[in-house]
């Protein structure tokens, strides 16, 4: 085909990639945009592509074709397996999301969306090949300092209950980005550590996924790969000069830091604060001792208690809170506001109308306390910041009487 007759949808940032039998078009989308969208539909309609790549993976494309899965999510498992605060980074996503789908018009990754169903309405094999996103959100957590993660999670929580329009250039940033990168706002341009989490891991990644779809008998040989216009120069680089297995590439970006097998840091805080009572009972007998004791009770209790509060959570819940609070810094497998946000879960369980409405609910500050699913993650978080502060401000005050 001449470019003269070259179908329109070339007039898309697009790039073609030649390599072990397989010729790869990349499709450069924005992913606000309605004309990408059509470009996708009509590149797949040409009938010049055996199959067809798509950024997404199989997480992230149930949440565009089947918004009502979140529905039938078991919150207590969630909250069991550890996994609150990944929750609501996917829900700061979600918000941000409906922010620009309400401004917008349409919604962000209708593209992707567009690219998966016209393939599968065709009868063309269709590949995810997009990392799953909680992989990237927990390799980016764990490249990142103690302060760099609060940074990000205060970033998606801005997102989640901001209602403000999004700003011009923050669009144009996005028609030539990536939606995960612009979730977490400037905070992603400044951080070295998380640009190469969530884009340039990324680009590697999806290059991988693509050259493994040449192996085999049965391999597609016109791929047309539907990513970000922000992945295109990336992800053509890795696709044409990388030289490691595909497969060891994969499993080299979807692999996690082994946590310690020693917990460290909560031995060290056991032992300090175990100490620190001790120290007390014997160099100052039972009113110095027991008045450390009570002090590290009362101050990690009640500013539990307090976070448990402040997120509306039932009485059960808040005592629950204070109970827990002084106990669970001292050991590894244990969280304050796990313990409290199940209890929350238990008592005020969430109905289907919370669920369906979560991510309108959570695009307000009020929205957080009328939601029970928010309120148990609200609840999650608060508490578990009371103890924190309470832990720090229980260690000064132990500190202060050893040195003092």
């Amino acid at each position: 085909m001449t470019e003269a007759a070259a179908p329109g949808w070339r007039a898309q940032p697009h790039a073609v990639v030649e390599r072990d039998g397989v010729r790869y078009t990349l499709l450069g989308t924005a992913h606000v945009s309605s004309s990408s969208v059509d470009a996708v539909r009509e590149a797949i309609d040409s009938g010049a592509f055996d199959a067809v790549a798509v950024e997404l993976d199989p997480n992230r494309l149930q949440s565009l074709v089947d918004p009502g899965a979140l529905a039938r999510l078991d919150l207590v498992q969630v909250l069991r397996d550890g996994k609150a605060a990944l929750f609501a980074a996917n829900l700061g996503l979600a918000a941000y999301q409906r922010r620009l789908a309400e401004q917008l018009g349409i919604e962000p990754g209708a593209e992707l969306k567009a690219a998966a169903q016209e393939a599968q309405a065709r009868g063309l094999s269709l590949h995810l090949v997009d990392r799953d996103v909680g992989l990237t959100f927990k390799r980016a957590s764990q490249r990142l300092g103690w302060w760099g993660r609060a940074k990000l999670v205060a970033g998606l929580f801005a997102s989640l209950v901001a209602d403000d329009e999004v700003q011009a250039e923050e669009i144009e940033k996005l028609k030539q980005g990536d939606l995960l990168e612009a979730s977490f706002g400037d905070f992603a341009g400044e951080n070295p550590a998380l640009y190469e989490t969530v884009i340039a891991e990324r680009d590697r990644y999806m290059a991988a996924h693509l050259r493994e779809l040449a192996i085999g008998h049965d391999s597609p040989r016109e791929v047309l790969a539907v990513v970000g216009a922000g992945h295109l120069k990336g992800l053509a680089t890795h696709l044409r000069e990388d030289t490691v297995a595909p497969a060891v590439v994969r499993a080299d970006l979807e692999a996690l830091k082994a946590p310690s097998r020693i917990p460290w840091f909560t031995i060290a805080l056991a032992v300090f604060v175990l100490g620190g009572f001790a120290w007390g009972f014997w160099h100052g007998g039972v009113e110095v001792g027991a008045g450390l004791m009570l002090y590290w009770v009362l101050l990690t209790g009640v500013l539990g208690a307090l976070g448990c509060a402040i997120a509306g959570g039932h009485p059960l819940s808040i005592a629950a809170a204070f109970v827990a609070s002084p106990l669970t810094p001292l050991h590894p497998a244990l969280a304050s506001g796990t313990v409290s946000a199940l209890v929350e879960a238990w008592l005020r369980k969430p109905t289907h109308a919370d669920f369906m409405s979560l991510r309108d609910d959570v695009a307000t500050l009020g929205g957080w306390w009328r939601n029970r699913v928010a309120r148990v993650l609200l609840n999650f978080f608060l508490t578990s910041l009371g103890t924190a502060i309470g832990v720090w401000l229980g260690g000064a005050r132990l500190l202060g009487a050893l040195v003092g």
